[in-house]
């Protein structure tokens, strides 16, 4: 910063630095090298008025001995001598000397939270700064706002305004979040939207359309439309926009409160607020649900999450970073749970594991479990189509590697205790018992690094058909498959309890579809993926999204 400071001739002025390196011509600190480094810099640039014409010239160097007057057109040489120069236009030395629509483009190319620094440098930056067209590229480049600035500033509301009491105070909640509604979860997408900063609920298609496009609610939003100070209002409820609040509680997290929560009610009372979230959740009415167990479940999920009334807490959550391994493009997927309709969840790869992680769940896996593991490095060959329509056959093929996979678990739990018990004092101990523990297959365990490519090569396309007996919410789902792998899925009580890890087929249809064949509860679910663009949203590094998914584990356990 000091370096920069000298080079744009802020602080001290041109004739105070000369006048130090006069009184400190004899002292080798390190703030004479900066001085130096930036002299020379600036003298590159400088050539043709403090140098000759000689490949050495073109740099001013720094000393008691060389002193070039800016704009004189006169050049004092090392033997005192006069030596007149070009008598052209002077070239700026600093950048406070460069002609305003040039340091207009020059902090165009600033991050906005760098701006209110350099408007205390001097007079000359902060009136340059309350150019429009500076604080517009900020808008545009950092949040992705576009042609309806130019509304914003014709309805007296500057963009600098916009960027300082909106956009700026508000960067926090931009991103992906996780809403903490119990075993139900959910997924808030907070964006900005035009003039605005929305906070979209995002809701599955109605059952059993997996295929069809996410759905979207808004919560809240925040704007300056109406005054030059950014208001938060409620979304939820029928009566329109009515005033909210929003508190950051700590870092990735805040929370929502709605001040004004009559306006949810409805004139029918609850029973008009169940018929028109039913409507909304399902997209039919509950005379025609027949099963008596999901009508328990549907009204079990609006007793619960209705109580809130919108004023939640919203952690955040990332998207899977991509490694050159996966097998396909990790991210989210919407997927076919029997009665409890359709769930959201997280593909991501580790090594040669894939995980599903619930984004929204209920109350039998709540949401943040891991509902499936696959492992990728014992992929299974389909037989023949008549031989798949047979359920013996499947069993027996995926029982088969989950046996192998049982023995090795136990086998590795022997080596690993007769190791510790033989040299409990020596490091080898520890090394076995880590050894021992890569079996585990939970979200917390195993290493970010990348396994071998599971997809060097594209792979032909194999018939598939579900075996006889197999419970499908969608009867139309993809007749080709490209792989196989032996996987499990959890499964648990109400409530969560009794939760077990049961063996099944995990089914790679193409980049954007894949399946599991739960074989115990003999039902298949079909994954699809959510196509929207979730700016914001991408996880920093493998580590910290290694991180989330343990957390999200412990917010519904």
């Amino acid at each position: 910063m000091a370096v920069c400071a000298r080079l744009c001739g802020v602080g001290q002025s041109r004739r105070c630095r000369r006048r130090q390196r006069h009184n400190q011509q004899d002292q080798g600190s390190d703030s004479d090298m900066d001085e130096e480094e930036g002299e020379r810099i600036v003298g590159k640039r400088q050539g043709d008025v403090c140098g000759g014409g000689g490949p050495e010239s073109g740099v001013a160097t720094a000393g008691p001995s060389d002193a070039c007057e800016y704009g004189s057109g006169h050049h004092v040489n090392r033997g005192g001598s006069l030596n007149r120069t070009s008598t052209g236009p002077p070239h700026p030395q600093t950048l406070a000397e460069l002609p305003p629509e040039l340091l207009v483009e020059i902090f165009s190319l600033l991050p906005g939270t760098a701006l209110p620094n350099v408007a205390l440098i001097c007079k000359k930056f902060r009136q340059i700064l309350s150019t429009e067209t500076i604080w517009r590229r900020r808008c545009i480049e950092e949040f992705g706002m576009k042609e309806d600035l130019r509304k914003m500033e014709v309805g007296n509301v500057s963009s600098r305004e916009l960027y300082v009491k909106l956009l700026h105070p508000y960067r926090h909640i931009l991103g992906l979040w996780q809403p903490d509604i119990g075993p139900y979860g959910g997924l808030l997408n907070v964006v900005v939207d035009g003039l605005f900063i929305i906070g979209w609920m995002y809701l599955p298609p109605h059952d059993p359309r997996v295929e069809d496009p996410m759905r979207r609610r808004p919560l809240f939003r925040i704007h300056m439309w109406e005054t030059k100070k950014a208001s938060v209002e409620c979304m939820y409820g029928h009566k329109g926009p009515h005033k909210g609040d929003i508190q950051t509680v700590k870092k990735d997290e805040f929370s929502t409160k709605c001040n004004q929560t009559d306006h949810h009610r409805m004139p029918g009372g609850r029973q008009e607020e169940f018929r028109t979230w039913l409507e909304e959740e399902w997209g039919r009415t509950l005379e025609e649900i027949f099963h008596e167990h999901m009508q328990e479940l549907i009204l079990m999920k609006f007793i619960y999450t209705s109580q809130y009334d919108n004023c939640l807490t919203y952690r955040r959550i990332y998207l899977p970073p991509t490694l050159p391994s996966d097998l396909l493009q990790p991210g989210l997927f919407k997927g076919t749970y029997g009665s409890h309709g359709l769930e959201i969840v997280m593909l991501s790869f580790h090594g040669m594991s894939a995980r599903a992680t619930k984004l929204t769940g209920d109350p039998n896996v709540p949401a943040g479990q891991l509902t499936l593991d696959v492992d990728l490095s014992r992929p299974v060959v389909l037989p023949d189509l008549e031989h798949q329509r047979k359920i013996e056959e499947l069993s027996r093929l995926v029982l088969g590697v989950h046996e192998e996979v049982q023995r090795e678990v136990e086998q590795r739990a022997k080596d690993s205790s007769a190791t510790v018990n033989g040299a409990a004092e020596g490091a080898c101990g520890g090394a076995s018992r880590a050894e021992g523990m890569d079996i585990d297959h939970g979200a917390c365990s195993d290493s970010c690094e990348p396994g071998p490519s599971s997809s060097s090569s594209p792979p032909e396309a194999q018939p598939f058909v579900l075996p006889l007996g197999v419970m499908a919410r969608n009867e139309v789902y993809p007749r080709t498959c490209r792989k196989c792998f032996y996987g499990t899925g959890l499964i648990a009580g109400h409530g969560f309890t009794s939760p077990e890890r049961t063996p099944g087929l995990f089914v790679l249809f193409d980049e954007d579809r894949f399946g599991f064949i739960w074989l115990e509860l003999k039902s298949f679910s079909l994954y699809s993926r959510l196509t929207d663009h979730l700016a914001h949203a991408h996880a920093p590094n493998m580590e910290r999204f290694e991180a989330m998914l343990c957390n999200m584990q412990s917010w519904t356990s």
